[in-house]
């Protein structure tokens, strides 16, 4: 496939199976776009920004004006009766006279208009939610970060265990040309039967071990995919480590850097945090202030025995209009000391805060003097196991030589054979310790995201 064709596939929305069901080199850039296209969990976090930015809108209308109208419509089956004093009865003096009051039918039309003038724990609100916007899209980079963070990691361990594969590979290769030699010996009476079995052990352990590790590679790609988003029955590959590129950068690797706290997004996310709970706090406080509000009603109401309210000009209802402004004044005077309450509950929160950020500090400022050390440690590493294999498979040539001389035993080339196994291996690990703690360095200058270049 040509190059310009993986990156747009990579970008794109949508990973369709038509075109993913070929297999693919995955580059870690390639991965990395993939993975912060589709993760899930990050896809969550991006729907909870946008769920805070809603809340932002909802907070907001507390301050816009609030109106309202209805409208009801009621028929008195039954109407209310007035008891009038036997003085006010012309007919019958002295007896008490009984009276309906209302119409039957009563409609009425209303609408009201309600302004916070002023309302400190709207105006509080109002802050508040601008910093809990930009809280939920720290969250959301500290996310994207730590799907960086965990595809690379899997990814180098991915490389270097595919690495291992392939020593073991040349390993089974070594053995098999050494049973083909062996048998070809024990044939014409210059070797024995046990040496030939001896081989045939390794070589079958050999192959157990190549199995182990593909079984292992199998499921490390898919745990890479879910990590991905990525179907587990899409096929990918690998390239081969470039060992030679480790090599040299690690080989220039001299300035670390100065750390700077205020660039990890984790300790954003706390500084965040405790500016939403000022905020919190001084909302309790607010609840001590008045509020003031303005309040409008207009209302439009017809009265009638019959039902023709809404036949213009020959009903026989009475429609009138009513309207009232005013204001309204609420004064907090004693709630059994629960705002005092909330205010103490706010300040003890503020006190937990304050030590995490203290916690927070220290851990950063740690995994930044651990990854410089794991990166020291790890070139140190690299350069007394680069020359060790190289001694290493010097000692095994010349002693294979020697044994095909009949100048060593076979005891004597396997021991070689397995050191140089264990050279390459640890030599290896070295490099992958070496981009792990790379990673971890990457990660606390804060600067994950240039691993998309």
């Amino acid at each position: 496939m040509k190059k310009w064709i993986i990156p747009f596939l990579f970008l794109s929305s949508a990973w369709t199976t038509n075109v993913y069901a070929q297999t693919k080199q995955l580059s870690l850039q390639d991965a990395l776009r993939f993975a912060l296209d589709h993760n899930q969990q990050l896809a969550v976090s991006r729907l909870e920004e946008q769920i805070g930015k809603q809340k932002t809108s909802e907070i907001r209308a507390q301050a816009l004006p609030q109106l309202n109208a209805t409208g009801t419509l009621t028929d008195n089956i039954k109407k209310q009766v007035m008891v009038l004093p036997g003085a006010m009865n012309s007919a019958e003096p002295g007896k008490p006279m009984a009276l309906e009051v209302g119409t039957t039918w009563n409609a009425s039309a209303s609408g009201t208009v309600t302004q916070q003038l002023f309302n400190q724990s709207v105006f509080t609100g109002l802050q508040a939610a601008r910093s809990g916007e930009e809280y939920y899209a720290l969250q959301t980079q500290q996310t994207k970060e730590d799907v960086i963070y965990n595809v690379s990691a899997l990814y180098y361990g991915l490389l270097v265990r595919k690495e291992k594969l392939s020593l073991i590979q040349s390993n089974i290769d070594k053995m098999t040309r050494l049973v083909e030699t062996t048998q070809s010996q024990l044939d014409n009476g210059l070797a024995k039967r046990i040496d030939l079995d001896r081989i045939k052990v390794n070589l079958v352990n050999y192959q157990t071990q190549k199995t182990q590790l593909e079984n292992m590679l199998k499921i490390d790609q898919n745990t890479l995919k879910t990590l991905m988003g990525m179907p587990s029955s899409e096929a990918i590959e690998l390239p081969s480590l470039a060992l030679s590129e480790i090599e040299q950068k690690a080989a220039v690797t001299q300035d670390f850097g100065t750390f700077d706290l205020e660039n990890r997004t984790e300790y954003k996310v706390i500084k965040k945090t405790e500016e939403l709970q000022q905020f919190q706090k001084k909302a309790y406080v607010s609840e001590y202030f008045p509020q003031l509000s303005f309040t409008g009603q207009y209302s439009y109401n017809g009265l009638s025995d019959k039902f023709d309210l809404f036949k213009g000009g020959n009903t026989t209802a009475q429609w009138f209009g009513m309207a009232n402004i005013g204001l309204t004044l609420k004064i907090p005077i004693f709630d059994g000391f629960a705002r005092r309450s909330r205010v103490n509950q706010a300040n003890l929160t503020l006190q937990q805060i304050s030590k995490q950020l203290e916690l927070n500090k220290l851990n950063l400022t740690t995994s930044f003097e651990n990854a410089r050390l794991s990166i020291l440690n790890s070139l140190s590493t690299i350069k007394t196991q680069k020359e060790n294999v190289a001694l290493a498979d010097e000692v095994y040539a010349s002693t294979q030589n020697n044994y095909n001389l009949g100048l060593a035993n076979l005891t004597d080339l396997l021991n070689a054979e397995t050191s140089l196994t264990e050279a390459q291996n640890t030599y290896n690990e070295a490099l992958l310790q070496y981009k792990i703690a790379e990673l971890d360095l990457i990660k606390s200058h804060g600067n994950l995201p240039s691993l998309l270049n």
